[in-house]
């Protein structure tokens, strides 16, 4: 069946582009009337989408291709450009838009009093129209475009309180981390170039050409470790993680649109688009695999010993994108792994969105210096525990389905990264417990609020804690409904979502030893963390006292920016002091001469041009007693 509403795609990303422009042209002048015409794009793409979206999963939709715009011509080649719809990518249409919207909405309550919010709000339009271009690109050239712009918008939304010292450092460190895996991307866009049939970069010519095996294996190989280098930068994989806790530093909505939909989605989404690639190349997969692994528990076990609600969910959010690149590369479909960044995107913007509204009342993202708020933030805090309990795997919310998909393939395919996932999951639940249960029970920990002024953001500084407003506390509700009903869109006993994604038929079949161990895993994280945070029967030192070592080697994050900054930083610093001096003293050193060189005889032709007859024959003597010199030498030398 031909799409009706496919052809229309590309008015998804136009109206955050159009945004984007009204408020870069004329925002002050906009005043409020600027955050309506962001909220207001965001609504018309969310409804675009979800039409395209509803319309695809209501029959048997054909892919939509546009591809009429020729943009580069060079011999008998032609690059197009256009737009491409696929049941991929209409899902990641909806999680886009929606989250997209609801972060709109909730900036709204957030971002109350800032002086440069229409600047915020058309950096917001800009990150989405990225995202949302880079979604429907049309092939691999146009995707890297798109790309491209998705890193610059994180940077200058990181890096948006430029006066903060650490904002302006973290949204370098993104921009620098992020360009290592995009070379890789560009060298693998490069050898599809090479290698392909025609030279073509559209993903229809890239699936009939890696599926039917036209390309060498070695060649193949290369391309999909190349392209995953690409994702590991966007989406925080070890060992081009460092960025992502240090985004931080942005504001909070900006975070959640971060981790749940656009900037860090945009790898998982890579490799799921391009997975005709990766599974022509077993080795490839291999590589995915274990260093998603490996991520998801690297980054679990150092989110137990953070102290910023920020943080924590940071690295959260690097360990489920292990997760995501784990269940990709063990290479059974891209299913599992697209299924947990949906569910993903909802729990994880729900609960940044959370820690966001605690620092709005509590101003303070150091959970040692909160407690108590499920008192006088009921909804922030009901909302919350559904995230939690939903990051944590817990039956029924959404986490639960879409982690433990992943772990039954683990659990049949290679029951090493099975563990892995296990442990993860264990370490999971028990630092969200912790964080849950300082932040939200027992006794206030809050230091006390002097100033009833506002602060820097426009944050009003009440001394007590108080709930939010409904422009923030709506879209809780909305994503808290999301995190629980969304993992029953592919359950064991029934799997459509893996059926719809990738047109194959799947086994449905519950294994039981996944689902109960991996349920006793996140029972006892939590457990444990009740029994440490919130009952006190164990003591909170129990670790930091008797292995201070271990503490301290998670808490420093392993010391990995610290050797990079020895091993790399340092060194790179110091070639540039190098090749400064070279610069001033060499390169420099020498125009400068010339230049001196040339002023000194232009004033010595000044100062012999000076009008007097006797300083001309006193240098015509001179010349021509020079002259009978040379002659006479010459005579002498040929005489001999």
């Amino acid at each position: 069946m031909v799409s009706d509403y496919s052809q229309y795609a590309w008015l998804i990303p136009l109206f955050p582009l159009l945004a984007f422009l009204a408020l870069t042209a004329m925002g002050r002048q906009l005043k409020d009337l600027g955050i309506y015409i962001s909220i207001f794009a965001m609504l018309l793409s969310f409804i675009v989408a979800l039409l395209i979206f509803v319309e695809r999963i209501g029959g048997n939709v054909e892919d939509f291709t546009w591809d009429k715009m020729n943009w580069l011509q060079v011999g008998d080649f032609t690059l197009k450009m256009g737009f491409e719809v696929t049941n991929l990518n209409s899902l990641m249409l909806v999680i886009v838009t929606l989250v997209s919207l609801l972060v709109n909405i909730y900036s709204k309550g957030y971002m109350k009093g800032d002086e440069r919010i229409h600047v915020f709000f058309g950096y917001i339009a800009l990150f989405s129209f990225s995202m949302l271009g880079l979604v429907i690109s049309e092939n691999m050239l146009e995707l890297y475009i798109f790309w491209e712009l998705v890193g610059v918008c994180s940077f200058l939304l990181v890096g948006f309180w430029y006066f903060k010292p650490e904002a302006k450092a973290a949204a370098k460190k993104a921009f620098i981390v992020t360009r290592i895996g995009d070379v890789g991307l560009f060298i693998a866009i490069l050898l599809l170039y090479l290698y392909m049939p025609g030279h073509a970069l559209d993903f229809t010519s890239i699936h009939n050409a890696f599926t039917t095996g036209k390309i060498d294996p070695t060649i193949v190989t290369w391309i999909a470790v190349l392209i995953f280098i690409g994702a590991m930068g966007k989406s925080g994989q070890f060992p081009l993680h460092t960025w992502l806790p240090d985004a931080m530093e942005g504001p909070t909505p900006i975070s959640a649109l971060i981790h749940a939909a656009t900037m860090v989605a945009a790898g998982v989404y890579l490799v799921a688009r391009t997975f005709d690639i990766f599974h022509a190349s077993p080795d490839a997969l291999t590589v995915v695999a274990y260093v998603g692994g490996f991520t998801a528990i690297f980054a679990a076990t150092i989110g137990i010993a953070q102290n910023d609600i920020k943080r924590i969910l940071a690295y959260s959010t690097v360990s489920q994108l292990g997760y995501m690149m784990m269940a990709l590369g063990i290479g059974v479909s891209f299913t599992s792994g697209m299924f947990h960044l949906f569910t993903h995107a909802f729990f994880k913007a729900l609960l940044f969105l959370g820690a966001g509204s605690v620092i709005h009342a509590v101003h303070t993202q150091n959970i040692n210096e909160m407690g108590g708020l499920s008192r006088k933030m009921k909804i922030t805090t009901w909302t919350f525990a559904i995230g939690t309990l939903a990051l944590a795997g817990i039956f029924p919310f959404a986490g639960f389905w879409s982690k433990d998909m992943i772990l039954t393939e683990a659990y049949e395919h290679n029951q090493l990264l099975f563990w892995v996932g296990v442990i993860a999951a264990f370490f999971t639940a028990f630092y969200m417990s912790r964080l849950f249960f300082l932040v939200f029970m027992g006794t206030s920990r809050a230091k006390a609020v002097a100033s009833e002024d506002h602060d820097d953001h426009g944050h009003d500084h009440a001394n007590e804690p108080h709930e939010s407003p409904a422009s923030m506390t709506t879209p809780l509700i909305v994503l808290a409904v999301l995190a629980v009903v969304a993992g029953f869109v592919n359950t064991p006993f029934n799997e459509w979502l893996g059926h719809w994604l990738t047109g194959q038929e799947h086994e449905e079949t519950a294994n039981w030893t996944v689902i109960i161990l991996s349920t006793l895993a996140g029972l006892l994280g939590i457990g444990l963390g009740y029994l440490i945070y919130l009952k006190r029967t164990i003591p909170r030192d129990i670790v930091s006292s008797k292995m201070p070592w271990l503490y301290t080697l998670l808490n420093r994050k392993y010391f990995i920016d610290e050797i990079y900054d020895a091993i790399v930083v340092k060194p790179l610093r110091g070639l540039g002091y190098i090749l400064e001096l070279i610069d001033i003293y060499i390169i420099d050193g020498i125009v400068r001469l010339v230049a001196f060189t040339v002023v000194s005889l232009g004033r010595l032709g000044s100062r012999l041009q000076n009008g007097q007859l006797q300083s001309y024959g006193v240098i015509m003597l001179l010349g021509m007693l020079i002259l009978a010199l040379a002659i006479a030498g010459r005579r002498f030398i040929h005489a001999g």
